[in-house]
């Protein structure tokens, strides 16, 4: 089989990351990550979104792929990037005065928290509903993700419906606020350019990353939220997973997955970062 990495595919986290619409909670946790006024202020500080909008999204989404699909080297090594990067982040922030600092362990356990619960939605929504067991197991998993990233695990609320009430409630707290990143965010989303290769599903993506944020984000990003478009929302959603099943699996797995299951089944022994040059 080969070095099928930290999970390997027996996990419930390889078969929710696995999945394309999966990758819709990114958008969603961007937002949720921009609108922490220190996270914005690592932000402010790279000049990230200025210099390339798309940036934080795929580097996150690359993140979570190596970490669940490549080797344990490769993990390590994607971890290891990261965590020097973040290493040079920090700061005082002009706009509130605090301190911050990437490797501060409420703003990771913000970025790490806001993706999972984002993940767990979407799976749930457009391919099947886990259950209890299965949500724990998806968080207890993904407490190896988090200490390479430099979170410990003591750090993160212990079970998968704590991490929710958590996420709630920062969402509702006066922590969250509409910085200048956070309005940047919000307008690449909606209206930057896109990349070409999302083009066609940008627009439900759009739709989709601001409708399923939690009601207090919705409103701090000053998204009108009404009963239809809630039902609009929840029947597209709906007509994915119906649909899900009649895709050709290119079409419903992500590549850095099928790259994988490729190599563990003996097809190739090629690394995970070599998949997006082969594939091109």
């Amino acid at each position: 089989m080969g070095d099928s990495g930290y999970f390997g595919p027996d996990s419930i986290t390889w078969e929710v990351n696995q999945e394309m619409t999966v990758l819709f909670g990114g958008a969603r946790a961007l937002l949720m990550h921009a609108a922490h006024p220190l996270i914005a202020a690592g932000a402010r500080q790279t000049s990230m979104y200025q210099r390339d909008p798309w940036a934080r999204l795929i580097r996150t989404l690359q993140m979570q792929s190596t970490m669940t699909f490549g080797t344990r080297a490769e993990a390590d090594e994607a971890a290891d990037r990261i965590n020097r990067l973040h290493r040079k982040v920090n700061g005082i922030d002009p706009h509130t005065g605090e301190a911050y600092d990437a490797l501060d362990i409420d703003l990771l356990l913000w970025v790490h928290a806001a993706l999972e619960v984002s993940s767990i939605y979407f799976f749930e929504r457009t391919v099947r509903t886990l259950t209890p067991e299965e949500r724990q197991r998806y968080h207890e998993e993904n407490l190896l993700a988090a200490e390479l990233m430099l979170l410990p695990k003591e750090r993160v609320p212990a079970s998968y419906i704590d991490l929710e009430g958590y996420v709630s409630e920062v969402a509702s707290s006066p922590r969250l606020e509409m910085s200048d990143v956070a309005e940047n965010v919000a307008d690449i989303i909606r209206t930057g350019p896109v990349p070409a290769l999302i083009k066609p599903v940008w627009s439900f993506i759009r739709f989709a990353a601001f409708g399923t944020l939690p009601p207090p984000l919705r409103e701090l990003y000053g998204v009108k939220w009404t009963p239809r478009r809630e039902w609009w929302l929840q029947l597209n959603l709906t007509g994915l997973k119906l649909v899900r099943p009649l895709l050709p699996r290119r079409f419903r797995l992500i590549g850095p997955a099928r790259w994988a299951s490729e190599r563990l089944a003996g097809k190739h022994d090629l690394p995970l970062s070599e998949a997006g040059r082969k594939k091109r």
